[in-house]
Parts: structure tokens; sequence; C-alpha cells
């Protein structure tokens, strides 16, 4: 059952763990955004530089405000008009493990539609780390048949959910907002 996995899930990232979980895209490797040594663990588990920032899910737009100090008014029209899942990237980050962010201290944060990583967000009620389920430089796995072991092994907890599916979705589109308006397309 959902309810279940997301409990488990939770109690899971409430103790500092992570955790591998379906999102709106691809499977995701998945933990406490407020806590740095989840974050770190994430890293490690990815064999990747924390220069490279991860991004978060939260389940509604009210939730960006928390996380972002000055959103710029077009990002709630591109959250509003968006039919797939968007990341945007925010400057002036906070109330997120410093380790997640990117070198000038922005954050990409997506909202998601989707029903198990909405709930799983709404019943955190935190910001949760999502990045593709592969170590740092290899193709990501599209569905959960595709993750490997090692991945698998290396998490504190794999939800069981979803897990037969054999849809290829697709990464999130990723757009960046800068000073003034400006919007810069990073991935389509």
């Amino acid at each position: 059952m959902m309810k279940d996995e997301i409990k488990k899930a939770c109690e899971v990232m409430q103790k500092g763990g992570v955790i591998l979980y379906p999102t709106d895209t691809v499977w995701g490797i998945g933990c406490d955004a407020t806590n740095e040594e989840a974050v770190k663990r994430v890293y490690e588990i990815k064999h990747r530089a924390d220069s490279k920032a991860m991004l978060v899910l939260v389940d509604s737009p009210v939730k960006v405000d928390f996380y972002v100090q000055d959103v710029p008014s077009v990002a709630w029209d591109l959250i509003d008009m968006t039919t797939k899942p968007l990341t945007i990237i925010y400057d002036g980050a906070r109330n997120l493990a410093p380790n997640l962010l990117a070198d000038d201290g922005s954050v990409g944060i997506r909202v998601t539609g989707e029903t198990f990583s909405k709930e799983l967000c709404f019943r955190f009620r935190k910001a949760i780390v999502s990045t593709s389920a592969n170590i740092s430089g290899q193709p990501a796995p599209a569905v959960f048949s595709e993750i490997s072991e090692d991945i698998k092994n290396a998490v504190d907890y794999v939800v069981d959910f979803r897990r037969d599916e054999t849809g290829h979705p697709k990464p999130s589109s990723i757009i960046k907002l800068g000073k003034g308006g400006e919007i810069k397309i990073i991935r389509e």
C-alpha cells in the first residue's frame, strides 16, 4: 500500500536515512534536504563531487517561498503553466543543507504533481532531495529494473511502489531564473 510505503520512507528520512523512490520523472535517491549529513551520504552513494548541486522536490508552490529568499514573479507563471515536470533554479536558497546548494547559493526546486512523491513531500513536511539513481557519470536509469544493485544496496530503504513500470519517463525540464527576470533554459 502506498500509505505504508510513505510512512516507512518518512521514518527513514527523519532518522537521517537515504531512500530510493519513484518521482514524477525517473526513480530518485532522496533524503531530508535540510540534513547536511544525509545530503553528504547521497553524494557518497553517487560518487559525486558536492560542488554539483542536487535538486529538491516539494509538494506545493507555497513551499518554494520557504526555501527561496526572493521568488521572481515569473516563477509562479511558469509553475502554473507547465504541463510536464519542471525544475526551476532559484538564486538565494535558504533553509536547506548548505552542501546541497550550488557554489552561487542557488538551488533547483521542482513542485511535483505525481501521486507518490507529492504525498511523500506532504507527509514529510520538508523538501526532499531528488537525484537520479545512478553513479555519477553513468546513464540515469529510467525505470526501477535499470537501477544498479550497488545503488539499491547503498540506500537505507527502497520504496516498494511502482517498481514494475516499463515506460521511459524523461528527466524534468530545467530553467534558471536570474536577476531581473532573466530566464535561461538549461535542459528542455
